[in-house]
Order: structure tokens, then C-alpha cells, then sequence
């Protein structure tokens, strides 16, 4: 049984619609796959029309967090009430932030003498998306600047570059009590991969557990095999659920779907944390 606990779609800063997500998925040979876009619950929909029998859909949403100390979390929220409103007004200010922060950006690569616009970049954002770097790496790639996102990223646009800028987020303890709040299960996202900037400590781990976190993604591309380990330890200290993911974006991304999956022991375990059944099925 394959399940894929983590993608994107065009509804974020992916490049498949939702419902092509969907179809792809089917053809993978997927049997569970969960739509987790960033801040944002716009693809549901699209990804409901699209389901035929064979496959089940998660729903959920990757949303921004941010640490007192300034390090930039994403945290899964699966299975969650849509009706939730306080859920839905911390998602939505945290696309707002995006805005802002998107700006601060192309000022910086302005000033370095790398000509991009807002306009250009709002221009590569499917409507109703959630705005993000992608949709800057993907106005460079249209100038020029550079070939492909993973060179957008690992050249100009990574954690650590002169043009990185955090975006005003919650904290992943707040995100983590929201999700919760709302009937939903909380997973925190490759909290390890150090090619994206500075990581989470594993002593974080501690209140993150005591908020309500439910699981860790320990399988995925960008965690290497001793930081699988580690993660492995910080799941038996708190009693977490390890999930495996692929965070598929679609086009300009090495990730793959189903790369990495989650156990169905583990799914079952993380479905039954919820208020309700939400899985949806043709």
C-alpha cells in the first residue's frame, strides 16, 4: 500500500492543478495521497472532482511557522475541519505575510542589480495560489536569470542567501494547538533537511510534543540517513508517528511522487488522532 503524505499543487507553489495531482497519483500506483498545500485549502476542491476508485484523499495544508528564535518551520496539518474559522484566519494571515516579505525580497535582488518585478513574479501564480519563492524562481527562470528552480534555489533563493527573508509566522507550538483544535493531526515537515537554512533543535521536540504534535516526517529527500536516525529517537522519547513523504511539486523539482511513503500502520494511527473520519473517497 502506497501512501504520500505530503505534495502540491498549483494551488501553492506546485506546478500540477489539483486534479492532475490526482490523476498522476492513480497512475503511480498511490493508494493515499494527501493534498498539503502552503497556507491554503483553494485546491480541495479541485482535488475532490478528480478522485475515481482506487484512491483515497487526505486533505490538508503545510502551513508557516516560525520559532521564538527565528528558524522556519512547516507543519502538515492533516484531516482538519475546513469549517474551522480561527484555522482558516491564521492561514490567511500568513499568506498576507507572504506578500510582504515577497517584496523585501525582489528589493534586496533589485539593489544587487538582478532586474524582477512584482508583477513578474505575481504572473507566474496560478489564480487564487498561495504566493511563494517557487513562483520567484519561476519569473527568474522566464528573464533568464537562471535554468531551472533547483538552480533558482540552490544559486539565489536558499535560506542562507543574501536575499533570504523570514516571513512574520505563529509559532509551531500556536500552529500546532490550532490544527488540533480544528479535529485535525499535526506532522512537522523534513524538520531536519539543513540545505534549506538553520534547523530545528532536537530539544524543540519537547514543547512542539507538549502542544499536541502528533508525528514527525522522517523519510524524505532532503534528511540524510543519520538524521533519520535522530529523528527515529526523538518519535520513541515523545511517542510521535513517523511519516514518510515526498513533497512532490511537480515540474522543476527532483521530488518524486512516492519517493518516500508512510507505513499504513502509522496512517492508521495518525486517521484515529482526529475527531473524525475525514479520508475521502470516490
Amino acid at each position: 500500500m502506497k501512501i504520500d503524505l505530503h505534495t502540491h499543487s498549483n494551488s501553492s507553489d506546485g506546478t500540477d492543478s489539483p486534479g492532475e495531482l490526482v490523476n498522476k497519483a492513480l497512475a503511480h500506483g498511490i493508494d493515499v495521497i494527501a493534498l498539503t498545500d502552503h497556507d491554503t485549502i483553494a485546491g480541495w476542491d479541485g482535488a475532490i472532482s478528480h478522485l475515481r476508485s482506487g484512491i483515497s484523499l487526505v486533505l490538508g495544508s503545510e502551513i508557516s511557522c516560525q520559532t521564538i528564535d527565528g528558524i522556519s518551520v512547516h507543519m502538515l496539518g492533516l484531516l482538519f475541519d475546513e469549517a474551522d474559522e480561527n484555522l482558516q484566519q491564521l492561514m490567511a494571515q500568513t499568506r498576507e505575510n507572504r506578500v510582504g516579505r515577497m517584496e523585501r525580497i525582489i528589493s534586496r535582488m533589485n539593489e544587487a542589480g538582478i532586474e524582477i518585478s512584482m508583477a513578474e513574479v505575481l504572473a507566474q501564480l496560478s489564480q487564487g495560489a498561495t504566493l511563494g519563492r517557487p513562483h520567484l524562481a519561476d519569473a527568474l527562470i522566464a528573464k533568464k536569470v537562471v535554468k531551472s528552480r533547483e538552480e533558482a534555489f540552490e544559486e539565489l533563493l536558499h535560506n542562507n542567501s543574501k536575499y533570504y527573508i523570514p516571513h512574520m509566522s505563529p509559532t509551531p507550538e500556536q500552529v500546532i494547538k490550532q490544527i488540533k483544535a480544528a479535529g485535525g493531526v499535526a506532522v512537522i515537515a523534513h524538520p531536519l533537511a539543513s540545505l534549506r537554512g538553520r534547523t530545528v533543535s532536537l530539544e524543540s521536540f519537547a514543547s512542539m510534543a507538549a502542544a499536541g504534535l502528533d508525528g514527525v516526517e522522517v523519510s524524505h529527500r532532503d534528511h540524510t540517513p543519520e538524521q533519520r536516525e535522530l529523528l527515529q529517537s526523538v518519535i520513541s522519547e515523545f511517542g510521535l508517528i513517523a511519516t514518510g513523504s515526498s513533497d512532490y511539486h511537480g515540474n522543476g523539482k527532483l521530488n518524486q511522487l512516492a519517493e518516500f511513503t508512510t507505513e499504513p500502520v502509522a496512517f492508521e494511527a495518525l486517521e484515529a488522532k482526529a475527531n473524525a473520519r475525514r479520508v475521502v473517497k470516490a
